[in-house]
């Protein structure tokens, strides 16, 4: 399947990625992108910076390297009540919001605290996508969370980083079956490399081939087009982007 957009991307505002948003900007066109997402960690990550930075994205032009830019963030889970560490003010400024698991926010518990957790940010409704679910420290019941995501039209991450099997070990088996569930109940599909260095945004070689080989259709990966993506925003409820009105 081609891919055309990148939906997990950060730069060195992360504290432990290593590139600018203009060197992932070049990396993009260079790969073939027509649209990514910068999404840097929230405050609540070491080394993340205040959420100043994620308002402020406002003032970042709409093209980079004639790449379309999409403002965004990769935020915190914080609890089993769903809470993200991304304050309210914020979401005015941005365009894309996925909501993850990470180790140093949320220590791993049990299976139900981890569903219930995914479910309360589904429906909180401030998030659009689940990031890098395939994670088995953080187990759920794939078919409770996946029929949320579902009914709030939140989009599931297939995220290549994870599909290299180097990091989040034994999260491989699970991407599959994940996206095999979400396939047989008609969830989205979003596709990201969660690229710390600017040379891997873009690179959805892994994503690609898993969404074939699970035969997902391309209707529900919102990541094939740019307009399919901005019509996937849309349907979240957000606003028309003007400046993509010709994409």
């Amino acid at each position: 399947m081609n891919l055309v957009v990148d939906t997990h991307t950060h730069t060195y505002a992360s504290g432990h990625a290593y590139s600018t948003l203009i060197e992932n900007a070049r990396s993009a066109k260079e790969n073939g992108l027509q649209m990514f997402c910068t999404t840097d960690h929230s405050e609540s990550m070491p080394g993340a910076p205040h959420y100043w930075f994620f308002s402020n994205q406002r003032v970042l032009p709409r093209f980079l390297e004639g790449v379309a830019v999409i403002r965004g963030v990769e935020s915190n889970l914080l609890n089993p009540q769903g809470e993200i560490d991304i304050h309210h003010t914020v979401d005015r400024n941005l365009d894309w919001v996925i909501a993850s698991f990470h180790e140093p926010v949320f220590r791993p518990q049990d299976k139900e605290t981890h569903t219930q957790a995914l479910i309360n940010v589904i429906q909180g409704g401030r998030v659009d996508a689940l990031g890098h679910l395939g994670n088995p420290n953080f187990d759920f019941d794939f078919e409770r969370v996946i029929s949320a995501a579902v009914a709030h039209n939140v989009a599931l991450e297939i995220n290549n980083t994870t599909l290299k099997g180097n990091s989040r070990v034994g999260s491989v088996e699970r991407c599959f079956d994940i996206a095999q569930i979400g396939k047989e109940m008609g969830a989205f599909f979003t596709t990201g490399s969660d690229a710390h260095f600017c040379q891997d945004v873009g690179q959805l070689e892994l994503v690609s081939r898993l969404l074939d080989d699970v035969s997902i259709p391309e209707s529900k990966v919102i990541t094939s087009s740019s307009r399919q993506f901005l019509d996937f925003l849309e349907l979240r409820g957000r606003k028309p982007i003007e400046e993509y009105s010709a994409l």
